[in-house]
């Protein structure tokens, strides 16, 4: 059932965005279950089976149905602009036994038979040790299958972000939705998940957290419901080239004329970018990727914009032309 939320002034001054290291971990894992769907990350998938192979997973996998509820209390609201994985543990380690054993319950029940299960079974009768279990199970698929790659996921996360944040800053809602993701829509001051017109849940001056992901593609997720914050994850930017080796070939003419690293900077920003983004991208030091952009800066070739804590860079009229071939 679609939904569509109608915010006040108070609620537009409250929309953020977040990362969130535990979502991108319960995606992680939701991809190892259903890798046929998935196919962007086959790499990923590939460098990661070994270390998969000796986790078991199984009570993920049992609280995190295809389709249907899954534990609230594994999916806190992210309280910074970039929570830690810890942080995020912490909130879930602190779920009360009985609200932990009632949405277990319910999560079970998505699946026929599966609270009568030995591990279903065992999981109800003991809801605080459940929490635990599931709460070092993440922290194991972290540190297993994540950490080795979050500086590049955390580069295309925050460049995602950084872009958007400037949609927002020159158009609005309006504009920031517009593109966002296709079951998104505002208009007239509403945020409506798809097409059709369903309840209007009032967010009451909390606002909306805004998640980019790098493993929920390619469908958005909404979580509207008090007493949480109205929050949207939706599929980052990016994911697409996100476990290729490097950007786009130069051409042999435009690698003559500016070198091989400036060249396959240039040809690689075919999107706005952060420093980090393309420092992980080509795969080069962070230092060198800053002073080749300030060349190319320099030069006309890019311009550069600062949203917080971010810097995008992207090519100018000139650099799309020397890039792409096109004229000016």
């Amino acid at each position: 059932m679609s939904l569509r939320m109608r915010f006040a002034a108070e609620d537009l001054l409250r929309c953020r965005f977040a990362i969130s290291p535990l979502r991108e971990a319960q995606g992680a894992v939701r991809t190892l279950s259903r890798p046929d769907r998935h196919g962007h990350h086959l790499p990923w998938l590939r460098q990661v089976r070994a270390a998969a192979a000796g986790l078991d997973l199984t009570p993920l996998w049992l609280l995190a149905p295809e389709h249907g509820y899954g534990p609230d209390f594994l999916q806190p609201i992210p309280e910074a602009p970039l929570a830690g994985l810890d942080e995020e543990l912490d909130v879930v380690r602190a779920t009360p036994p009985e609200l932990a054993r009632r949405q277990i319950a319910a999560a079970l029940a998505q699946t026929p038979g599966a609270a009568d299960t030995r591990r279903g079974r065992a999981m109800l009768s003991d809801p605080a040790g459940t929490v635990r279990q599931l709460a070092g199970l993440y922290e194991h698929v972290w540190a297993a299958l994540l950490a080795p790659h979050w500086p590049r996921l955390r580069a295309v996360l925050e460049a995602d972000v950084a872009y958007h944040a400037r949609r927002l800053a020159d158009g609005g809602m309006q504009r920031l939705f517009t593109g966002l993701h296709p079951k998104l829509h505002w208009s007239e001051g509403a945020l409506t998940t798809a097409g059709t017109m369903g309840p209007l849940p009032e967010p009451g001056g909390r606002g909306l957290v805004l998640v980019p992901s790098v493993f929920f593609w390619p469908e958005a997720g909404s979580a509207f419901d008090p007493p949480w914050q109205p929050l949207v994850v939706y599929p980052a930017r990016g994911i697409g080239g996100l476990w290729a080796p490097g950007g786009p070939t130069a051409s042999t003419t435009l690698v003559r004329l500016l070198g091989a690293n400036r060249a396959a900077i240039l040809s690689g920003l075919d999107a706005p970018s952060t420093t980090t983004a393309l420092s992980h991208r080509h795969v080069m030091a962070m230092s060198s990727v800053s002073s080749h952009l300030a060349v190319l800066r320099d030069a006309g070739l890019l311009t550069s914009r600062r949203y917080g804590h971010q810097v995008l860079y992207e090519r100018t009229a000139l650099g799309i032309a020397l890039a792409t071939g096109g004229p000016l």
